[in-house]
Protein backbone atom coordinates (compact mmCIF):
# COMPACT_ATOMS: atom_id res chain seq x y z
CA UNK A 1 0.00 0.00 0.00
CA UNK A 2 1.14 3.57 -0.67
CA UNK A 3 2.79 5.48 2.14
CA UNK A 4 0.70 8.54 1.32
CA UNK A 5 -1.73 9.66 3.97
CA UNK A 6 -5.36 8.62 3.60
CA UNK A 7 -6.34 12.22 4.33
CA UNK A 8 -4.62 13.27 1.09
CA UNK A 9 -6.85 10.94 -0.93
CA UNK A 10 -9.93 12.19 0.92
CA UNK A 11 -8.94 15.79 0.18
CA UNK A 12 -8.35 15.01 -3.49
CA UNK A 13 -11.67 13.19 -3.87
CA UNK A 14 -13.57 15.94 -2.08
CA UNK A 15 -12.00 18.58 -4.30
CA UNK A 16 -13.27 16.72 -7.37
CA UNK A 17 -16.65 16.24 -5.71
CA UNK A 18 -16.98 19.99 -5.20
CA UNK A 19 -16.29 20.59 -8.89
CA UNK A 20 -18.37 18.03 -10.85
CA UNK A 21 -18.30 18.46 -14.62
CA UNK A 22 -20.32 16.70 -17.34
CA UNK A 23 -19.02 14.82 -20.38
CA UNK A 24 -16.32 16.59 -22.43
CA UNK A 25 -16.39 19.49 -19.94
CA UNK A 26 -14.16 17.85 -17.31
CA UNK A 27 -11.73 20.77 -17.52
CA UNK A 28 -11.03 21.38 -13.83
CA UNK A 29 -11.09 17.64 -13.16
CA UNK A 30 -8.44 16.94 -15.81
CA UNK A 31 -6.32 19.88 -14.67
CA UNK A 32 -6.49 18.72 -11.06
CA UNK A 33 -5.51 15.16 -12.01
CA UNK A 34 -2.59 16.38 -14.13
CA UNK A 35 -1.44 18.63 -11.30
CA UNK A 36 -1.40 15.63 -8.95
CA UNK A 37 0.40 13.45 -11.51
CA UNK A 38 3.13 16.06 -11.96
CA UNK A 39 3.86 15.80 -8.24
CA UNK A 40 4.76 12.15 -8.78
CA UNK A 41 7.50 10.23 -10.55
CA UNK A 42 5.53 9.75 -13.78
CA UNK A 43 7.42 9.05 -16.99
CA UNK A 44 4.79 10.33 -19.42
CA UNK A 45 1.56 12.31 -19.10
CA UNK A 46 -0.59 12.53 -22.22
CA UNK A 47 -3.25 15.22 -22.01
CA UNK A 48 -6.21 16.22 -24.14
CA UNK A 49 -5.72 15.68 -27.86
CA UNK A 50 -2.68 13.53 -27.11
CA UNK A 51 -4.88 11.13 -25.10
CA UNK A 52 -7.72 10.78 -27.61
CA UNK A 53 -8.10 9.44 -31.14
CA UNK A 54 -8.68 12.25 -33.59
CA UNK A 55 -12.25 12.50 -34.89
CA UNK A 56 -13.72 9.82 -32.61
CA UNK A 57 -15.40 11.96 -29.95
CA UNK A 58 -19.20 11.78 -29.94
CA UNK A 59 -21.86 14.07 -28.50
CA UNK A 60 -19.51 16.96 -27.76
CA UNK A 61 -21.36 20.01 -26.36
CA UNK A 62 -21.67 23.20 -28.38
CA UNK A 63 -19.00 25.88 -28.20
CA UNK A 64 -21.01 28.07 -25.84
CA UNK A 65 -21.41 25.24 -23.31
CA UNK A 66 -17.73 24.30 -23.56
CA UNK A 67 -16.70 27.93 -23.03
CA UNK A 68 -18.97 28.23 -19.99
CA UNK A 69 -17.47 25.17 -18.30
CA UNK A 70 -13.92 26.20 -19.22
CA UNK A 71 -14.55 29.56 -17.56
CA UNK A 72 -15.83 27.79 -14.44
CA UNK A 73 -12.63 25.72 -14.36
CA UNK A 74 -10.47 28.84 -14.60
CA UNK A 75 -12.42 30.50 -11.80
CA UNK A 76 -12.00 27.37 -9.65
CA UNK A 77 -8.23 27.59 -10.01
CA UNK A 78 -7.45 24.99 -12.67
CA UNK A 79 -3.93 25.15 -14.08
CA UNK A 80 -4.07 27.60 -17.04
CA UNK A 81 -1.63 25.61 -19.18
CA UNK A 82 -3.58 22.37 -18.77
CA UNK A 83 -6.85 24.18 -19.41
CA UNK A 84 -5.41 25.51 -22.66
CA UNK A 85 -4.50 21.93 -23.65
CA UNK A 86 -8.01 20.60 -23.01
CA UNK A 87 -9.99 23.56 -24.37
CA UNK A 88 -12.58 22.54 -26.92
CA UNK A 89 -13.63 19.48 -24.95
CA UNK A 90 -10.42 17.43 -25.26
CA UNK A 91 -10.54 16.23 -21.68
CA UNK A 92 -8.93 13.24 -19.96
CA UNK A 93 -5.35 12.06 -19.71
CA UNK A 94 -3.11 8.99 -19.69
CA UNK A 95 -0.32 8.47 -17.15
CA UNK A 96 2.56 6.13 -18.00
CA UNK A 97 5.03 4.58 -15.52
CA UNK A 98 7.94 2.57 -16.93
CA UNK A 99 9.75 0.26 -14.54
CA UNK A 100 11.99 -1.92 -16.66
CA UNK A 101 11.26 -5.16 -18.46
CA UNK A 102 7.86 -6.71 -17.87
CA UNK A 103 4.27 -6.69 -19.05
CA UNK A 104 2.30 -3.60 -20.00
CA UNK A 105 -0.63 -3.30 -17.60
CA UNK A 106 -3.46 -0.78 -17.85
CA UNK A 107 -6.03 0.63 -15.46
CA UNK A 108 -9.05 2.56 -16.66
CA UNK A 109 -10.98 4.99 -14.42
CA UNK A 110 -13.69 7.44 -15.50
CA UNK A 111 -13.92 11.08 -14.41
CA UNK A 112 -17.20 12.73 -15.52
CA UNK A 113 -20.23 13.72 -13.44
CA UNK A 114 -24.00 13.85 -13.97
CA UNK A 115 -26.64 16.57 -14.43
CA UNK A 116 -28.25 15.84 -11.05
CA UNK A 117 -29.09 18.26 -8.22
CA UNK A 118 -27.21 17.14 -5.12
CA UNK A 119 -29.08 16.74 -1.84
CA UNK A 120 -28.72 19.72 0.51
CA UNK A 121 -29.83 18.32 3.88
CA UNK A 122 -27.38 17.87 6.75
CA UNK A 123 -27.73 14.09 6.71
CA UNK A 124 -25.91 14.07 3.36
CA UNK A 125 -22.19 13.78 4.26
CA UNK A 126 -20.94 16.15 1.54
CA UNK A 127 -23.19 18.80 3.12
CA UNK A 128 -22.22 18.15 6.73
CA UNK A 129 -18.51 17.87 5.82
CA UNK A 130 -18.52 20.89 3.51
CA UNK A 131 -17.79 19.40 0.08
CA UNK A 132 -21.19 19.50 -1.63
CA UNK A 133 -21.17 20.34 -5.35
CA UNK A 134 -20.42 23.97 -6.13
CA UNK A 135 -21.73 23.50 -9.68
CA UNK A 136 -25.43 23.55 -8.86
CA UNK A 137 -27.42 21.00 -10.83
CA UNK A 138 -24.41 18.75 -11.37
CA UNK A 139 -23.06 16.06 -9.10
CA UNK A 140 -20.72 13.11 -8.80
CA UNK A 141 -23.68 10.77 -8.35
CA UNK A 142 -21.94 7.62 -9.60
CA UNK A 143 -18.60 7.68 -7.79
CA UNK A 144 -16.33 8.88 -10.57
CA UNK A 145 -14.62 11.24 -8.13
CA UNK A 146 -13.72 8.12 -6.15
CA UNK A 147 -12.61 6.33 -9.32
CA UNK A 148 -10.18 9.11 -10.24
CA UNK A 149 -8.83 8.97 -6.69
CA UNK A 150 -8.42 5.19 -6.94
CA UNK A 151 -6.46 5.72 -10.15
CA UNK A 152 -4.14 8.21 -8.47
CA UNK A 153 -3.74 6.05 -5.37
CA UNK A 154 -3.00 2.96 -7.44
CA UNK A 155 -0.19 4.87 -9.13
CA UNK A 156 1.25 5.73 -5.69
CA UNK A 157 1.01 2.15 -4.50
CA UNK A 158 2.63 0.76 -7.64
CA UNK A 159 5.43 3.32 -7.39
CA UNK A 160 6.04 2.10 -3.84
CA UNK A 161 6.01 -1.57 -4.89
CA UNK A 162 8.31 -4.04 -6.64
CA UNK A 163 6.32 -3.74 -9.87
CA UNK A 164 8.33 -4.46 -13.00
CA UNK A 165 6.98 -3.48 -16.38
CA UNK A 166 4.86 -0.58 -17.62
CA UNK A 167 1.70 0.76 -16.03
CA UNK A 168 -0.72 2.97 -17.96
CA UNK A 169 -3.62 4.63 -16.15
CA UNK A 170 -6.40 5.96 -18.37
CA UNK A 171 -8.40 8.81 -16.82
CA UNK A 172 -11.32 8.63 -19.24
CA UNK A 173 -13.89 11.36 -19.92
CA UNK A 174 -17.54 11.04 -20.94
CA UNK A 175 -18.48 7.63 -19.61
CA UNK A 176 -21.99 8.70 -18.66
CA UNK A 177 -22.74 9.41 -22.32
CA UNK A 178 -20.84 6.26 -23.41
CA UNK A 179 -18.88 8.46 -25.79
CA UNK A 180 -15.41 8.67 -24.23
CA UNK A 181 -14.32 5.04 -24.30
CA UNK A 182 -13.91 4.73 -28.05
CA UNK A 183 -11.65 7.77 -28.60
CA UNK A 184 -9.45 6.72 -25.70
CA UNK A 185 -9.36 3.06 -26.81
CA UNK A 186 -8.32 4.06 -30.32
CA UNK A 187 -5.77 6.68 -29.22
CA UNK A 188 -2.86 4.28 -29.73
CA UNK A 189 -1.94 4.28 -26.03
CA UNK A 190 -3.80 1.02 -25.52
CA UNK A 191 -2.26 -0.86 -28.43
CA UNK A 192 0.56 -2.45 -26.41
CA UNK A 193 -1.45 -3.09 -23.22
CA UNK A 194 -1.46 -6.81 -22.44
CA UNK A 195 -3.55 -6.72 -19.26
CA UNK A 196 -6.27 -4.22 -18.43
CA UNK A 197 -8.28 -3.61 -15.28
CA UNK A 198 -11.26 -1.26 -14.97
CA UNK A 199 -13.03 -0.44 -11.72
CA UNK A 200 -16.33 0.79 -10.34
CA UNK A 201 -17.26 1.55 -6.77
CA UNK A 202 -20.63 0.59 -5.29
CA UNK A 203 -22.86 -1.20 -7.79
CA UNK A 204 -25.13 -2.12 -4.84
CA UNK A 205 -22.38 -4.16 -3.18
CA UNK A 206 -21.65 -3.33 0.48
CA UNK A 207 -18.44 -2.04 1.99
CA UNK A 208 -15.87 -4.79 2.39
CA UNK A 209 -17.10 -6.73 -0.64
CA UNK A 210 -15.15 -7.10 -3.87
CA UNK A 211 -16.48 -8.39 -7.18
CA UNK A 212 -13.52 -9.99 -8.95
CA UNK A 213 -14.93 -9.84 -12.46
CA UNK A 214 -18.06 -7.93 -13.48
CA UNK A 215 -19.90 -9.25 -16.55
CA UNK A 216 -23.32 -8.76 -18.10
CA UNK A 217 -22.51 -5.49 -19.85
CA UNK A 218 -25.34 -4.56 -22.19
CA UNK A 219 -24.14 -3.19 -25.52
CA UNK A 220 -25.77 0.19 -26.06
CA UNK A 221 -26.45 2.90 -28.63
CA UNK A 222 -27.78 6.35 -27.75
CA UNK A 223 -29.55 8.09 -30.63
CA UNK A 224 -31.17 11.41 -31.47
CA UNK A 225 -33.94 11.45 -34.09
CA UNK A 226 -34.72 14.99 -35.28
CA UNK A 227 -37.95 15.31 -37.29
CA UNK A 228 -38.39 18.25 -39.68
CA UNK A 229 -41.73 19.20 -41.23
CA UNK A 230 -43.66 22.35 -42.07
CA UNK A 231 -45.58 24.70 -39.81
CA UNK A 232 -49.06 26.03 -40.50
CA UNK A 233 -51.96 27.62 -38.64
CA UNK A 234 -53.63 24.79 -36.74
CA UNK A 235 -57.09 26.36 -37.04
CA UNK A 236 -57.15 28.11 -40.42
CA UNK A 237 -54.87 25.94 -42.59
CA UNK A 238 -54.06 22.63 -40.85
CA UNK A 239 -53.86 20.77 -44.16
CA UNK A 240 -50.89 22.93 -45.20
CA UNK A 241 -48.71 21.69 -42.36
CA UNK A 242 -46.57 18.60 -42.05
CA UNK A 243 -46.85 17.60 -38.40
CA UNK A 244 -43.67 16.31 -36.76
CA UNK A 245 -45.36 15.59 -33.43
CA UNK A 246 -47.53 13.00 -35.17
CA UNK A 247 -44.38 11.37 -36.53
CA UNK A 248 -42.66 11.57 -33.14
CA UNK A 249 -45.67 10.00 -31.38
CA UNK A 250 -45.88 7.18 -33.92
CA UNK A 251 -42.15 6.57 -33.56
CA UNK A 252 -42.32 6.35 -29.76
CA UNK A 253 -45.21 3.89 -29.87
CA UNK A 254 -43.55 1.68 -32.45
CA UNK A 255 -40.11 1.74 -30.81
CA UNK A 256 -41.62 -0.10 -27.87
CA UNK A 257 -43.19 -2.58 -30.30
CA UNK A 258 -39.84 -3.80 -31.66
CA UNK A 259 -39.88 -7.61 -31.30
CA UNK A 260 -37.56 -8.93 -28.62
CA UNK A 261 -34.93 -11.47 -29.63
CA UNK A 262 -34.75 -15.16 -28.72
CA UNK A 263 -30.97 -15.08 -28.25
CA UNK A 264 -30.94 -12.75 -25.26
CA UNK A 265 -32.27 -9.66 -23.47
CA UNK A 266 -32.86 -6.44 -25.43
CA UNK A 267 -33.95 -3.00 -24.31
CA UNK A 268 -35.38 0.19 -25.84
CA UNK A 269 -36.26 3.49 -24.24
CA UNK A 270 -37.46 6.86 -25.55
CA UNK A 271 -36.03 8.89 -22.70
CA UNK A 272 -36.53 12.42 -24.01
CA UNK A 273 -39.22 13.55 -26.44
CA UNK A 274 -40.50 16.95 -27.45
CA UNK A 275 -41.58 19.33 -30.15
CA UNK A 276 -43.77 22.21 -31.14
CA UNK A 277 -43.94 25.85 -30.11
CA UNK A 278 -47.60 26.72 -29.47
CA UNK A 279 -51.04 25.12 -29.36
CA UNK A 280 -52.17 26.84 -32.56
CA UNK A 281 -49.14 25.98 -34.70
CA UNK A 282 -48.59 22.71 -36.55
CA UNK A 283 -45.25 21.53 -35.08
CA UNK A 284 -42.42 21.96 -37.57
CA UNK A 285 -39.71 20.31 -35.44
CA UNK A 286 -39.82 17.43 -32.98
CA UNK A 287 -37.33 14.96 -31.56
CA UNK A 288 -36.88 11.64 -29.85
CA UNK A 289 -33.73 10.98 -27.84
CA UNK A 290 -33.44 7.38 -26.75
CA UNK A 291 -31.38 4.25 -26.53
CA UNK A 292 -31.31 0.61 -27.49
CA UNK A 293 -29.40 -2.12 -25.70
CA UNK A 294 -28.65 -5.79 -26.07
CA UNK A 295 -26.97 -8.54 -24.08
CA UNK A 296 -24.45 -8.81 -26.91
CA UNK A 297 -23.13 -6.34 -29.45
CA UNK A 298 -25.05 -8.25 -32.14
CA UNK A 299 -28.33 -7.95 -30.25
CA UNK A 300 -27.80 -4.21 -29.77
CA UNK A 301 -27.14 -3.89 -33.50
CA UNK A 302 -30.39 -5.78 -34.17
CA UNK A 303 -32.26 -3.29 -31.97
CA UNK A 304 -30.53 -0.32 -33.59
CA UNK A 305 -31.44 -1.50 -37.09
CA UNK A 306 -35.08 -1.96 -36.08
CA UNK A 307 -35.15 1.41 -34.33
CA UNK A 308 -33.79 3.19 -37.40
CA UNK A 309 -36.48 1.56 -39.52
CA UNK A 310 -39.22 2.59 -37.08
CA UNK A 311 -38.01 6.19 -37.01
CA UNK A 312 -37.81 6.44 -40.80
CA UNK A 313 -41.18 4.78 -41.27
CA UNK A 314 -42.83 7.19 -38.81
CA UNK A 315 -41.37 10.11 -40.76
CA UNK A 316 -42.55 8.70 -44.10
CA UNK A 317 -46.04 8.04 -42.72
CA UNK A 318 -46.53 11.70 -41.85
CA UNK A 319 -44.64 13.21 -44.79
CA UNK A 320 -41.78 14.68 -42.76
CA UNK A 321 -38.04 14.05 -42.79
CA UNK A 322 -35.92 12.61 -40.02
CA UNK A 323 -32.20 12.70 -39.27
CA UNK A 324 -30.91 10.03 -36.90
CA UNK A 325 -27.52 10.51 -35.26
CA UNK A 326 -25.61 8.33 -32.82
CA UNK A 327 -24.78 10.23 -29.61
CA UNK A 328 -22.88 7.43 -27.88
CA UNK A 329 -22.36 3.70 -28.03
CA UNK A 330 -20.46 0.83 -26.46
CA UNK A 331 -20.09 -2.90 -27.12
CA UNK A 332 -20.62 -5.73 -24.69
CA UNK A 333 -17.65 -7.34 -22.94
CA UNK A 334 -16.72 -10.19 -20.62
CA UNK A 335 -14.11 -10.19 -17.86
CA UNK A 336 -11.31 -12.70 -18.35
CA UNK A 337 -11.15 -15.29 -15.60
CA UNK A 338 -7.34 -15.18 -15.57
CA UNK A 339 -7.35 -11.60 -14.29
CA UNK A 340 -10.45 -11.97 -12.13
CA UNK A 341 -8.84 -14.88 -10.29
CA UNK A 342 -5.85 -12.69 -9.43
CA UNK A 343 -8.22 -10.13 -7.89
CA UNK A 344 -9.70 -12.97 -5.84
CA UNK A 345 -6.24 -14.08 -4.70
CA UNK A 346 -5.12 -10.67 -3.47
CA UNK A 347 -8.54 -9.94 -1.97
CA UNK A 348 -8.36 -13.06 0.17
CA UNK A 349 -5.07 -11.81 1.58
CA UNK A 350 -6.58 -8.46 2.57
CA UNK A 351 -8.07 -8.39 6.09
CA UNK A 352 -10.25 -5.41 5.20
CA UNK A 353 -12.25 -7.48 2.74
CA UNK A 354 -15.11 -9.41 4.30
CA UNK A 355 -16.79 -10.84 1.20
CA UNK A 356 -15.58 -11.91 -2.24
CA UNK A 357 -17.90 -12.38 -5.22
CA UNK A 358 -16.31 -14.13 -8.18
CA UNK A 359 -18.58 -12.53 -10.80
CA UNK A 360 -21.74 -10.48 -11.10
CA UNK A 361 -23.85 -8.99 -13.90
CA UNK A 362 -23.76 -5.23 -14.24
CA UNK A 363 -27.27 -5.05 -15.70
CA UNK A 364 -26.38 -1.85 -17.53
CA UNK A 365 -23.86 -0.46 -19.97
CA UNK A 366 -20.34 0.93 -19.66
CA UNK A 367 -17.91 2.13 -22.31
CA UNK A 368 -14.92 0.64 -20.53
CA UNK A 369 -15.98 -2.22 -22.77
CA UNK A 370 -14.34 -0.42 -25.71
CA UNK A 371 -10.99 -0.53 -23.91
CA UNK A 372 -11.55 -4.11 -22.74
CA UNK A 373 -12.43 -5.28 -26.23
CA UNK A 374 -9.48 -3.41 -27.75
CA UNK A 375 -7.06 -5.30 -25.48
CA UNK A 376 -8.80 -8.64 -25.89
CA UNK A 377 -8.93 -8.35 -29.69
CA UNK A 378 -5.12 -8.13 -29.63
CA UNK A 379 -4.71 -11.27 -27.57
CA UNK A 380 -4.62 -9.58 -24.17
CA UNK A 381 -6.77 -9.93 -21.06
CA UNK A 382 -9.22 -7.53 -19.44
CA UNK A 383 -11.24 -7.48 -16.24
CA UNK A 384 -13.77 -5.12 -14.66
CA UNK A 385 -13.57 -5.01 -10.85
CA UNK A 386 -16.29 -3.96 -8.44
CA UNK A 387 -15.41 -2.40 -5.07
CA UNK A 388 -18.35 -2.32 -2.68
CA UNK A 389 -19.39 0.70 -0.64
CA UNK A 390 -22.34 1.46 1.61
CA UNK A 391 -23.79 4.28 -0.48
CA UNK A 392 -26.81 5.86 1.24
CA UNK A 393 -28.60 6.62 -2.04
CA UNK A 394 -28.69 4.68 -5.27
CA UNK A 395 -26.44 5.46 -8.20
CA UNK A 396 -27.60 8.49 -10.20
CA UNK A 397 -29.54 9.95 -7.28
CA UNK A 398 -29.02 13.20 -5.37
CA UNK A 399 -28.14 11.36 -2.14
CA UNK A 400 -25.41 9.13 -3.56
CA UNK A 401 -22.12 9.09 -1.66
CA UNK A 402 -19.29 6.67 -0.92
CA UNK A 403 -17.53 5.50 2.23
CA UNK A 404 -14.08 7.00 1.78
CA UNK A 405 -12.31 4.10 3.53
CA UNK A 406 -13.45 1.94 0.61
CA UNK A 407 -11.39 4.08 -1.77
CA UNK A 408 -8.20 2.95 -0.05
CA UNK A 409 -9.47 -0.63 -0.11
CA UNK A 410 -9.92 -0.34 -3.87
CA UNK A 411 -6.45 1.14 -4.25
CA UNK A 412 -4.89 -1.75 -2.35
CA UNK A 413 -6.74 -4.48 -4.26
CA UNK A 414 -5.97 -3.03 -7.68
CA UNK A 415 -2.35 -2.23 -6.90
CA UNK A 416 -1.79 -5.72 -5.47
CA UNK A 417 -3.45 -7.28 -8.51
CA UNK A 418 -1.35 -5.21 -10.90
CA UNK A 419 1.85 -6.09 -9.07
CA UNK A 420 0.95 -9.79 -9.13
CA UNK A 421 0.21 -9.62 -12.85
CA UNK A 422 3.69 -8.19 -13.41
CA UNK A 423 5.20 -11.02 -11.41
CA UNK A 424 3.20 -13.94 -12.84
CA UNK A 425 2.07 -12.85 -16.33
CA UNK A 426 -1.03 -15.14 -16.32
Amino acid sequence: MSTRDADAYSEFRRDLHRHPEPAWCEFYTTARIVEALRERDIDEIHVGRDALADGERMNVPDEETLAEWLSKAREAGGDPDVLDDVAGGYTGCVAVIERGEGPVVGLRVDIDALPILEADDDEHVPVSEGFRSENEGYMHACGHDAHATIGLGTIDAVLDSDFEGTLKVFFQPSEEQVSGGKPMAESGHLDDVEYLYAVHIGLDHPSGEVVCGVDGFLAVRHFLAAFDGESAHAGARPEQGRNTVQAMAAAVQNLYAIPRHSEGPTRVNAGLVGGGTATNIIPEESFVEGEVRGATTELAEYMAEKADRVLQSAADMHDVSVEVTTKGEAPSATSDEALASIVGEVARENPGITSIVDSDDLGGSEDATYLMQHVQDRGGFACYVGVGTDHPGGHHTGTFDVVEDDIELGITVLADAIERVSATRP
